[in-house]
């Protein structure tokens, strides 16, 4: 980690923020030089908002659609991934909105004790690089591995078989893929 700045840098925050749907956390305003006091005086005064503990967004940047998702990404200090239904919803393979947001961490996280947030359901498992695409500021798993990720998790056959129907469709899977997911599903 590169070292604090001695004065506070706006643009290094706002740097941050960038690429995270205008969000940041108190680690990354701490390396753009905000001290915690600097950081309330802030809050105070209306240049940024506080959306949960330990992130915040810089007021005046445009609102990202899945800025939601990108404050959970912030929480898990950027080692999630989104997936199973959230996934199937986000790569529109799905018109059902999930009841509650699946993110996948890593293993050695589930060893942790750590306060969920409300309306989330955690994953632990390896998701390689090669399983997982980038929307926005936000990474959430591939089409096959979502398919994959929902027929083991027991989501709805009809619901699993219509989005790999339309991923098929859309050639975002092949025949052989799809075959392999239905079967997969059904001996789950």
């Amino acid at each position: 980690m590169p070292p604090a700045p001695t004065a506070p840098d706006w643009d290094r925050l706002f740097d941050f923020a960038v690429g995270q749907d205008g969000l940041f956390t108190t680690r990354q305003a701490a390396e753009a030089g905000y001290s915690p006091q600097l950081l309330l005086k802030y809050l105070k005064n209306g240049r940024v908002v506080r959306v949960r503990r330990g992130i915040y967004r810089i007021v005046h940047y445009p609102a990202g659609e899945h800025e939601d998702l990108t404050a959970l990404y912030l929480w898990c200090d950027r080692e999630g991934v989104f997936s199973h239904e959230t996934a199937l919803f986000l790569h529109q393979l799905s018109d059902v909105l999930p009841r509650k947001v699946h993110l996948t961490l890593p293993s050695s996280w589930a060893q942790r004790r750590l306060r969920t947030p409300k309306g989330v359901v955690l994953h632990h498992e390896a998701v390689p690089r090669r399983e997982r695409i980038e929307l926005g500021a936000v990474p959430i798993t591939s089409v096959p591995r979502t398919l994959r990720d929902c027929a083991r998790a027991h989501v709805s056959p009809e619901l699993v078989e219509a989005a790999v129907r339309q991923a098929e469709h859309r050639k975002l899977v092949t025949k052989a893929e799809a075959r392999h997911i239905l079967a997969e599903g059904s001996a789950a």
